[in-house]
């Protein structure tokens, strides 16, 4: 087996997830990460963790709601108590198709997220991780020799944890300190207020409230958002690409919204519930491993020269102690980026931190 492999693996039970003996752990394993998921077993069994493992595939999912008539039970008891019961979660993605849901209507398959919420607050609450293994259909996803996205996969993946932690603190400093962001760039002119909110330093760790393997944000909760976003790096939304989607806020909310392809399945998100039209995280790229755009939220938001917005849920790390139960409540959580490499400035409180992808802090800044 690839060393790399190994490598992953290790990074993910002791930097991310920080497993200890005695914890129980869920494994969810996509189609094509099994490989990733031997190493990880077998990292779990040298720390004394116990074990379940659950099948975590697309196509079945396809064609479990295809079949369904869409009246969804409200969290299934037996799959609720396993993850209340949970110490941790591990994801590890990589299926055959990315696409293999697109032809479910975009209804049930809102339907079936509503229908699961306490499920996936309890998932939520224990110390869960997210990452994905390089498999060819990503690749083919990205563009990419099945080679060469290992090798990008990799270098994302298997970084200085302590080091960009340490970088990153810089633009959670400002953002704590801060009370209003501004982003501007082509068709893009958006304020929103940031006070009273807990920025998180995502470095991959549970240490640090982060849950994504490979991370390299800072992201905060924003709220009174005003104005409009263009978001430029296209996506693939319930199996459906989106490209060049525009919004526009008003008192907080969505009040209009387009995008050049797949209109129908944005409209299908902004639709789901009320908490869906307003945002519930604005995160800011750090991750400079990451040098392409490759359909995957997971690397392509922490990209060093993107921010991204998500609609939807906010995360209850991002309230100081005492009022999470301030956060954005949505049954979705969908992040949408845009390209900040140039012609563009982010603001905080009136002061430039961001120039053309370039913080102000590194080489090549200009004020």
């Amino acid at each position: 087996m690839d060393q790399r492999i190994h490598d992953h693996a290790e990074v993910l039970v002791d930097w991310s997830a920080r497993i200890e003996r005695g914890d129980d752990v869920v494994v969810a394993v996509a189609e094509d990460a099994h490989d990733l998921a031997v190493a990880v077993a077998e990292k779990l069994g040298e720390r004394g963790a116990n074990v379940v493992t659950t099948y975590m595939s697309s196509e079945v999912s396809r064609a479990y709601l295809q079949a369904h008539d869409g009246d969804f039970d409200a969290d299934p008891a037996h799959e609720l108590a396993l993850y209340e019961n949970a110490d941790s979660v591990l994801f590890l993605g990589g299926g055959r198709n990315t696409a293999a849901t697109a032809d479910v209507p975009g209804k049930k398959q809102q339907a079936a997220s509503k229908a699961t919420t306490g499920i996936r607050e309890a998932r939520m609450e224990t110390d869960w991780v997210s990452t994905v293994h390089p498999t060819r259909s990503l690749a083919q996803q990205a563009g990419m020799a099945y080679e060469e996205y290992q090798e990008f996969v990799y270098n994302a993946v298997l970084r200085d944890w302590e080091e960009l932690a340490e970088q990153m603190a810089e633009m959670k400093d400002i953002l704590d300190a801060g009370s209003e962001v501004r982003i501007v760039k082509e068709d893009t002119d958006l304020t929103m207020k940031i006070d009273d909110r807990v920025a998180v330093n995502s470095a991959a760790s549970v240490a640090y409230d982060s849950h994504n393997l490979p991370s390299g944000e800072v992201f905060t909760a924003p709220y009174a958002t005003e104005g409009t976003v263009f978001f430029d790096v296209p996506m693939t939304l319930s199996g459906k690409r989106v490209r060049n989607v525009h919004l526009t806020f008003e008192d907080g909310e969505v009040v209009d919204f387009s995008a050049e392809s797949g209109e129908d399945a944005l409209a299908d998100i902004l639709d789901t519930d009320e908490g869906a039209r307003r945002l519930g995280e604005l995160g800011i790229g750090m991750n400079r491993g990451i040098d392409r755009f490759t359909d995957s939220i997971l690397f392509d938001e922490k990209m060093g020269d993107t921010v991204h917005l998500a609609v939807g849920r906010a995360y209850g790390s991002n309230f100081p102690e005492g009022h999470e139960d301030e956060a954005n409540e949505s049954a979705v959580h969908v992040d949408m980026i845009t390209d900040m490499s140039d012609e563009s400035r982010m603001e905080v409180d009136g002061d430039v931190v961001q120039r053309n992808g370039t913080f102000r802090w590194e080489d090549g800044f200009e004020g």
